[in-house]
C-alpha cells in the first residue's frame, strides 16, 4: 500500500514539475455574431499578452512553402470555415488540409512558448490535453448575433440571419472535420461567456479573473515544486 502511495506522489510531484514550465495559453472559439475576436484583441491588452490569429496564417504560410496571397486566399475559407471542405473541391481540400496540419504545429509551439491567446482554428482541441489551457467559447443567443452581423454588415434582418446561420453551420463543420468527429465547439470549455448579457468589457473581465487565477495555482506550485527539489 505504502509502495502504491508513493508511486501515486511520485506521479503528482513529475506532472507540477513539468506543469511550472508551461505557459497559461487562452483559446477562444467564437460563435459566428458573438464579436470573440474584438473581445480576443480587448482580453490581449488588457492582460498585456499576444493575439495570435492573422500572425497564425503568416506563420503557417511559412512552414506550408505557399506565397501568402495564395495561403491567405485559402485561410480565408478556414477562417470563416466556409467553402474550404466542401467535397467537389478537391483543390481546396488538398490544400487546407496541409495548411491546417502547418497551423496546428504552430498552434502547439506557441502555446509551449509563451502565455497568450489563440483564437478559432480548432486550438481548444489540439492544446485540450495541457494543463495551463483555458478554453474559453463566446456566444451570444442567435437573434443578437443577427442584430450584431446586419448592423456590422448593413444588412436586413433576414440576409443577416441567413449569413449566421451559414457561417455558424460551417463552423461546426470545420470542427468535425478536422477533429475527425471528436470535437465540437462546445466540448471542454472551461468557461462560457455571454456578450449579449456581459458585454465586451463585461467578457473579457470573466476570461481575464480565470487567467490571473491560473497564474496564481501556478505561482503555488512553483512553490511547492521548489520546495520539494531543496529537501
Amino acid at each position: 500500500m505504502g509502495f502504491l502511495k508513493n508511486m501515486h506522489e511520485r506521479r503528482i510531484a513529475a506532472d507540477q514539475e513539468a506543469r511550472v514550465d508551461q505557459p497559461v495559453v487562452i483559446t477562444i472559439a467564437r460563435d459566428y455574431g458573438a464579436e470573440g475576436h474584438e473581445i480576443g484583441k480587448m482580453l490581449s491588452v488588457e492582460l498585456g499578452i499576444p493575439l495570435y490569429d492573422n500572425e497564425l496564417l503568416v506563420r503557417s504560410a511559412s512552414r506550408a512553402g505557399e506565397a501568402l496571397d495564395k495561403v491567405a486566399e485559402y485561410d480565408e475559407r478556414m477562417a470563416a470555415e466556409f467553402m474550404a471542405f466542401l467535397p467537389d473541391r478537391v483543390d481546396s481540400r488538398t490544400l487546407s488540409d496541409k495548411l491546417f496540419k502547418s497551423m496546428s504545429q504552430v498552434i502547439v509551439d506557441l502555446a509551449a512558448t509563451r502565455s497568450c491567446i489563440i483564437e478559432g482554428r480548432l486550438s481548444d482541441y489540439l492544446l485540450r490535453n495541457s494543463p495551463n489551457h483555458i478554453a474559453v467559447l463566446v456566444t451570444a443567443p442567435f437573434d443578437e448575433r443577427v442584430e450584431i452581423v446586419r448592423a456590422k454588415r448593413g444588412l436586413d434582418k433576414r440576409a443577416g440571419a441567413k449569413l449566421v446561420r451559414e457561417m455558424q453551420h460551417a463552423r461546426e463543420a470545420f470542427y468535425k472535420r478536422y477533429s475527425a468527429g471528436k470535437w465540437k465547439m462546445t466540448d471542454g470549455k472551461d468557461l462560457v461567456v455571454n456578450r449579449a448579457k456581459l458585454g465586451r468589457q463585461g467578457c473579457v473581465d470573466v476570461i481575464a479573473a480565470a487567467y490571473r487565477f491560473k497564474l496564481s495555482e501556478l505561482d503555488q506550485v512553483k512553490t511547492g515544486v521548489e520546495q520539494r527539489q531543496d529537501q
